[in-house]
């Protein structure tokens, strides 16, 4: 039997930036995060394949979480920018980790590399107070029960009421985050 303390301790693994779209290895690693993403939203939790990719994927920012030494794909997380009359925010979606993955809180450090990234891009564009991110956390699926909780924890705040996307309720998260620490 294996020791509960040992099975908290994550692999080793490491958090990449897929290069821009003009860069050669783009495409290859995009195709894992792709992967991914179906595994778990696809296979796992069973929303159409017709949705899982988008009009966002070529130009969005994604970011792959890999075991290493092997650099065998566990999860993903894309951000993209979106311009509106209200302000410019960075819009987190995509989120997943293989679930055999899951209790070694990875989600978490995919989520945070974001902010990270977000933070960065902010600064470097004149931002000087902070930077807005936004997600749509799945809200009532039994599977993602724990979708809402997980990013209050990470410091997002419920914004109106829940809607439909994909043919599952979702519940808007918003995050503030500062740039001055």
């Amino acid at each position: 039997m294996e020791d509960d303390a040992a099975l908290r301790v994550p692999p080793t693994h490491e958090i990449i930036i897929v290069p821009p779209p003009e860069h050669h290895g783009r495409h290859a690693l995009l195709q894992q995060c792709i992967q991914v993403r179906i595994d778990v939203f696809v296979t796992e939790q069973r929303f159409p394949l017709e949705v899982e990719v988008d009009e966002h994927d070529p130009e969005a920012t994604h970011w792959l979480l890999r075991l290493t030494p092997s650099n065998k794909p566990i999860g993903t997380i894309r951000a993209h920018k979106v311009e509106h009359t209200s302000g410019a925010y960075y819009k987190l979606a995509r989120l997943v980790v293989l679930k055999e993955y899951r209790h070694y809180k990875f989600g978490r450090n995919l989520v945070l590399a974001l902010h990270n990234w977000a933070k960065d891009n902010a600064r470097n564009s004149g931002v000087i107070d902070f930077v807005k991110i936004v997600c749509h956390s799945q809200a009532a699926r039994a599977d993602s029960a724990g979708a809402v909780a997980f990013y209050r924890k990470l410091g997002y705040e419920e914004e109106g009421n829940l809607f439909e996307e994909d043919g599952e309720p979702h519940q808007k998260m918003v995050a503030r985050l500062s740039l001055s620490e």
